[in-house]
């Protein structure tokens, strides 16, 4: 396999399940068809848009399999792996087999509030441990902190093994600084699908997306002419999708996408508590976001 980069459009792959809240394998099928076929980049696996934290163990294994085998070596797949005990975490990636994955998705250490000089030793320790490549990930939103663009870099600099940062501050300005300063063959990628286009304006290499679970073609449209410097196209999509963007994340992810996956019959609504589906008001004003985009 050629080395792994993020450029392009990456899919945080949601998890499916069934009115009795069992995984629906076949819709997940379905969507990994979905995406192939549009020609997305890579898939993520397992991050937090695929519910990862209200799956037993055992399911966490069964879906990474299924997936694994459905994909089967289509596209490059990379694995959420994250934790707040590093030996813990170590420990999982030493038990995985990840042999089918490009690279492993971590996110910043959560709840316990590590310094800055913390999170540089548990990603240090992670990727000394990881046999494939460690992409940082970066959500105060979820985590409770922020990894300064001072830390980014230093990974980025002092371990050959970590690749890029999936970036979901919201902060422009801290992933410009990043971008500006990255040695080579670091990627920057959005985590946000509504800052995707200024991001790359600004020179990262792309997005891993929620919203393209619904519109891989054409959100990858997006992508692709914001990559090749066609701004003038990729205004025109940014602009359809700008109500989309407002309103999918109102009542939390994956509630949004899986309400959106739901009004285009790809998946029934269905989360697992704590996490629950979209209110009414929200519901409605996605349906009326729909208006403005095709049916890929």
């Amino acid at each position: 396999m050629d080395q792994f980069t993020l450029k392009g459009l990456g899919i945080a792959l949601i998890t499916p399940f069934t009115q009795d809240n069992s995984v629906d394998y076949q819709a997940l099928a379905t969507l990994i068809e979905r995406n192939v076929g549009a020609g997305v980049d890579y898939i993520v696996v397992l991050g937090t848009t695929g519910e990862a934290a209200t799956l037993t163990p055992a399911e966490r294994k069964q879906v990474t399999d299924f997936v694994v085998r459905h994909v089967d070596s289509r596209v490059p797949l990379v694995l959420g792996m994250g934790g707040n005990c590093t030996r813990s975490l170590i420990e999982e990636i030493q038990a995985t087999d990840l042999s089918p994955f490009a690279a492993i998705l971590s996110v910043v250490p959560f709840y316990n509030k590590p310094s800055q000089e913390g999170l540089y030793q548990h990603y240090m320790a992670v990727a000394d441990a990881s046999p494939v490549p460690v992409i940082l990930y970066n959500v105060p939103g979820r985590t409770g902190l922020n990894m300064t663009p001072a830390t980014t870099l230093r990974l980025a600099r002092d371990h050959r093994n970590i690749i890029g940062i999936k970036e979901a501050s919201g902060n422009l300005n801290q992933a410009e600084e990043i971008i500006k300063s990255a040695p080579e063959g670091f990627d920057v990628v959005s985590g946000d699908d509504a800052l995707a286009f200024p991001f790359i304006c600004m020179g990262a290499s792309g997005v891993i997306s929620v919203i393209g679970n619904a519109y891989p073609a054409t959100f990858g449209k997006l992508v692709r002419a914001a990559l090749a410097a066609d701004m003038a196209t990729a205004r025109e999509l940014q602009q359809r999708f700008d109500s989309m963007f407002s309103y999918l994340f109102l009542d939390g992810n994956p509630a949004g996408i899986k309400c959106l996956l739901a009004d285009m019959d790809l998946i029934a609504n269905k989360l697992r508590l704590p996490l629950t589906p979209c209110g009414h008001k929200v519901t409605g004003l996605i349906k009326k976001a729909m208006e403005a985009l095709p049916n890929d």
